[in-house]
């Protein structure tokens, strides 16, 4: 028999959300067979089973939010699978609901109505306790009762959007937020009574406009977990880094004069278009050899200065989010691996296939922007790295050439900025722009067609 526990799903992960399960109890499992979903705020990814087997028990439901290292389920033998899946428990406490007994509610499917049908002596203030109790043992994951310890909050007044009306981590931060902002939270499953009319009104939704239902004007788009997390990585980062910002403009036409010759032989023997992306890898893993503190990642008071290079790539998930898959111990590779390992880990991070160990631990990250077009980005540096470059769209235009003779002339070259953010704890000015010189230099000067 296994514990099949949450992986680590990158280093400043500590929880993950459990999507979905591909297999019920009872089911057999073969090993590496993907088992369940989980979504951070880093990658949605598929998870094998480390065992072979039959999933004789699941303990973490869809939508739970578990700690890393957190049994989620058992892997056994045939022998040791239940004769009823645990997760349909709930669905099973609910019958006892049409009894006509009205001293002894059902478990608490229906948590709404047990104040109206029961009465209980003493102190009205006691009447929903039971109930309450059950319902939180059932339905709370460790990192909601954290929450709602934190912030002193009282489940009762929490509506569940999970699974069988579990509370959810987003089901606290948004009851959090409305508190914050002073907006009326929907009310809580626990009614005084289940009065007629008021109570579906009291869970419109907040602050809606009727037209934004209607769709005459207006659509409200419930943030997703991803945007959500998203956004609390950048507002720490930008608390905890001193952001500072550095640009320098490169000519490519020595990298055009190879892609322009090589580019159709290199789609037919590669399978895929050779695109500038890699150039600028390999030039930005050189240069590092020669400016190491951007090569690092702050640990408290102390700079930790890598002798390897984890390269991590941004890459766009369709407009929903950001994935940084890493091309590890990029200083070891040449550009052809380079490329063939970027377009690889891109093509799998577009279709959710990447593993965890594939998302985690970067030394330093390029974001692509100009892909899409953009000609100057200042991106947010992804913790607890020191600095992140951005590739901005390469354009044609007029530029200042040297002729043979030492005279100069006009000519229109592909050129595009690479614009960088980095930590002003780790190193100043003049060392982010030698950085930055030393990568166009490469780019302008080298003799890629040997590299190729």
């Amino acid at each position: 028999m296994a514990d099949i526990t949450l992986p680590q799903l990158g280093e400043t992960v500590t929880e993950g959300t459990i999507t979905r399960w591909f297999k019920k109890v009872g089911d057999t499992v073969a090993a590496d067979e993907p088992l369940f979903e989980v979504s951070t705020d880093k990658v949605d990814t598929e998870v094998p089973s480390p065992s072979a087997g039959v999933l004789t028990e699941i303990r973490a439901q869809e939508g739970d939010t578990v700690p890393v290292g957190a049994v989620i389920a058992v892997v056994g033998a045939a022998a040791d699978a239940p004769a009823t899946a645990p997760g349909s428990e709930p669905v099973a406490a609910a019958a006892p609901a049409p009894q006509p007994e009205p001293e002894s509610p059902p478990e608490p499917v229906s948590v709404a109505a047990a104040p109206a049908t029961t009465p209980v002596p003493g102190d009205p203030d006691q009447a929903p306790q039971p109930s309450s109790g059950v319902e939180d043992n059932r339905l709370l994951s460790p990192v909601v009762r954290r929450l709602v310890a934190e912030h002193d909050i009282d489940t009762r007044q929490l509506v569940g959007t999970g699974l069988g009306g579990r509370i959810t981590r987003e089901d606290v931060l948004d009851y959090i937020d409305s508190k914050a902002n002073g907006v009326a939270a929907p009310a809580p499953a626990l009614a005084p009574a289940p009065a007629p009319a008021p109570a579906p009104a009291a869970i419109a939704p907040v602050a809606a406009p009727a037209r934004a239902q209607s769709g005459e004007r207006d659509e409200v788009v419930k943030l997703s977990k991803i945007r959500k997390l998203t956004g609390a990585h950048m507002v720490t980062s930008l608390a905890v880094t001193p952001h500072a910002f550095s640009v320098v403009e490169v000519d490519y036409a020595n990298v055009d004069i190879v892609r322009g010759k090589v580019k159709n032989e290199w789609k037919e023997s590669e399978g895929f278009g050779l695109t500038y992306l890699p150039f600028i890898s390999r030039s930005v893993i050189d240069a590092l050899r020669d400016f190491p503190h951007l090569n690092a990642t702050v640990d408290g008071d102390n700079l930790i200065v890598h002798n390897f290079v984890d390269l991590g790539i941004a890459v766009d998930l369709d407009y929903t989010g950001l994935l940084v898959p890493v091309v590890r111990s990029a200083e070891t590779k040449r550009l052809r691996a380079i490329a063939r390992e970027i377009n690889d880990l891109a093509g799998r991070a577009k279709g959710r296939k990447l593993s965890p160990d594939e998302i985690s631990g970067g030394t330093f990250t390029i974001s692509n922007n100009g892909s899409a077009g953009s000609v100057l980005t200042m991106a947010i540096i992804n913790q607890p790295q020191v600095a992140i470059l951005s590739t901005d769209a390469i354009v044609r235009k007029p530029v200042v050439v040297r002729l043979p003779d030492g005279g100069e002339s006009i000519g229109i070259h592909p050129v595009g900025n690479l614009a960088m953010s980095w930590d002003h704890r780790a190193f100043d000015g003049a060392y982010a722009a030698g950085f930055l010189v030393k990568v166009k230099e490469l780019l302008e000067t080298r003799d890629w067609g040997a590299e190729l």
